[in-house]
């Protein structure tokens, strides 16, 4: 049975194309996205040929609740150790009193090493139903095996990794435990339900505090409820129900944990000043600012640190400077206002997917993928003492063709191995019945590839042909990973309450490639080398890469570096600064060209 929406006397949205989706956001007119003929890498969909089945579930029925929208991600991390990219795709669910017979659970995909893959979700533990939003991995207890932490609507789960072989739920034990998902099985019930649930998005691993350890940093989205959002009378031209922006919640504060170092967690997140807030509340008490979806980690000012940018829906966007906390330890000051962060234009977008590369020598540039009719922002570093980034969007030709869409899934890659760095964003629109509001527009569109046809010093987009990765999908996360040990990026693509799919990557360009898969000594630097910067000469170029954990809309690609290389057949060093407060600088010499190799941290 249909129940109607409950009226609790929140704002109202009249309805109209401006009140839709525009979704309370500027509705300029997008400006035509003309493709340059530009030959760039091919990507065929292989989904079936390579066994993925994957499809996601949103636990929509009409009720058009917020959740429904966001979901869901996708995490590329070698499980077992084998030195072969396995997938894991979250999943969402029904909301409570929604029979539905099997209940869906995520996917974990063992990648065989033959170009096939195959489900060992029930067999390795993770079938576990939850709603589910995102994921990284990242190897917290330094045993060699990467663990799984998932992002849920309603209570976040850590998975630890017991030697490749099977999961165990260590949420509890933990500390992690933050179980907001109410205990009802009424549907009525459930959308009476006032008290907020949690509502986190992206999460990274990453060792902020240098003592060898990952610790874990969570976006928080907005402060939602059921009944509150059903509340909310956001309609349609037709008058049928339309999906509530974020503009109509209140924001909430991202969350950061340390690793304690015996498989617990402490919230640092006050004391480490990740709680952004400002006294705007009806009687001046500090409300939460945040409406957090996306974080990537760089090193703006160079200085061997990790910060963290988070890409916020509606409001102003975060960097947070990792700084000394006058203790000994380390905290984070958030500068985005004074390092040009927060604003595009002036104003806040909307932010999803953000990710963190370096497209000029010795400079972090940062992509942002924003809403529709608004183009992509890209930041590029032009002082590091006080740290000032500019908007270069339109300057590397990004802005025109980049406006129309509705981004989500965001990285960077070199998808030819030409040695410049590409981008991508994966696109969909939110809202199924956008037509009605906006006559011609459909919900599922074209991911849009981005060549870089400049040079290392100045960079120059060009959008380009991607084969099957260019055709319509309600895209959300996405990552890269070589699957098939070929050395050309692939992508892997989730879609909002449809199929996951693969993409393999046919680029005939002939170039040649390096893969540098790190490995920490899990005492003075993580496992995984998460935060190391890699260093590669040649000739008289170094380009820089930095080993970040989440990249772009609640996903991560691979860790393992791909440095496309074009015609160039030698490599004359490769320099590696390992992470942490004890961790040293290596270098390595004659390494061949074509081939991945494992570069182990040892004691200079």
């Amino acid at each position: 049975m249909r129940l109607r929406p409950i009226t609790v006397g929140i704002a109202i949205l009249v309805s109209g194309a401006g009140a839709l989706l525009g979704c309370g956001r500027r509705s300029d007119t997008a400006a035509p996205v003309v493709p340059v003929p530009e030959t760039a890498s091919a990507f065929a969909d292989v989904s079936d040929a390579v066994g993925i089945r994957f499809r996601h579930s949103n636990g929509a029925r009409g009720f058009k609740l917020l959740p429904e929208t966001m979901g869901a991600g996708v995490v590329v991390f070698d499980f077992d150790a084998d030195g072969k990219p396995d997938l894991f795709f979250v999943n969402s669910s029904p909301w409570p009193g929604e029979a539905t017979g099997v209940k869906p659970t995520g996917a974990l995909y063992r990648n065989n090493g033959d170009g096939t893959f195959e489900d060992v979700t029930a067999a390795v533990g993770l079938d576990a139903t939850l709603y589910g939003q995102g994921g990284c991995a990242g190897d917290f207890d330094n045993d060699g095996y990467p663990d799984l932490f998932i992002t849920a609507v309603g209570g976040n789960r850590l998975f630890r990794n017991a030697g490749g072989k099977r999961f165990e739920d260590v949420t509890d034990k933990s500390g992690l435990f933050e179980n907001t998902w109410p205990k009802i099985a009424d549907t009525e019930e459930f959308q009476r339900w006032k008290r907020p649930i949690s509502f986190p998005a992206s999460a990274t691993w990453l060792d902020y505090d240098g003592d060898g350890l990952l610790d874990l940093f969570v976006c928080s989205y907005v402060e939602w409820a059921p009944a509150l959002d059903l509340g909310i009378q956001a309609v349609l031209p037709g008058g049928q129900r339309a999906y509530v922006p974020p503009t109509q919640f209140r924001g909430t504060r991202c969350r950061l944990y340390r690793n304690l170092g015996d498989g617990r967690f402490a919230d640092t997140s006050a004391a480490s000043g990740i709680e952004v807030g400002e006294p705007t509340g009806p009687k001046g008490e500090v409300v939460p600012t945040g409406k957090s979806l996306g974080v990537a980690i760089c090193d703006a000012d160079g200085d061997g640190w990790p910060d963290l940018a988070v890409a916020n829906d509606t409001v102003r966007n975060f960097l947070f400077h990792n700084i000394p906390d006058g203790r000994g330890g380390r905290k984070f000051e958030e500068i985005g206002l004074m390092a040009n962060v927060a604003y595009a234009e002036g104003r806040p977008r909307g932010g999803m997917g953000i990710d963190s590369a370096e497209l000029e020598p010795g400079k972090t540039a940062l992509l942002v993928a924003n809403f529709s009719n608004e183009p992509n922002t890209l930041l590029s570093v032009r002082k590091t003492q006080p740290v000032l980034f500019q908007d270069q969007a339109a300057t590397w030709g990004l802005t025109a063709s980049s406006r129309g869409p509705m981004k989500f899934g965001a990285f960077f890659f070199d998808c030819d191995l030409d040695g410049r760095t590409d981008l991508l964003t994966v696109n969909g629109h939110l809202e199924p019945d956008i037509a009605q509001a906006r006559p011609g527009q459909i919900q599922a569109e074209p991911a849009q590839l981005f060549r870089n046809v400049g040079t290392a010093s100045s960079p120059d987009f060009r959008l380009a042909d991607a084969g099957d990765l260019s055709k319509p999908l309600v895209g959300r996360g996405s990552a890269y990973l070589d699957y098939n040990g070929d050395g050309r990026p692939d992508v892997v693509v989730s879609t909002n309450g449809g199929a996951a799919k693969l993409f393999r990557n046919d680029s005939d360009s002939g170039n040649h490639w390096l893969r540098l898969k790190l490995v920490g000594d899990g005492a003075r630097s993580n496992r995984d080398g998460i935060g190391a910067v890699v260093e590669v000469t040649i000739e008289s170029e170094t380009r820089r890469f930095f080993v970040s954990g989440s990249r772009g809309y609640l996903s991560q690609s691979e860790l393992v570096v791909t440095v496309g290389l074009g015609r160039r057949t030698a490599v004359d060093r490769v320099a590696v600064q390992w992470p942490g407060l004890k961790a040293n600088r290596q270098t390595w010499t004659g390494l061949a060209i074509d081939r991945e190799h494992r570069l182990i941290q040892t004691t200079n």
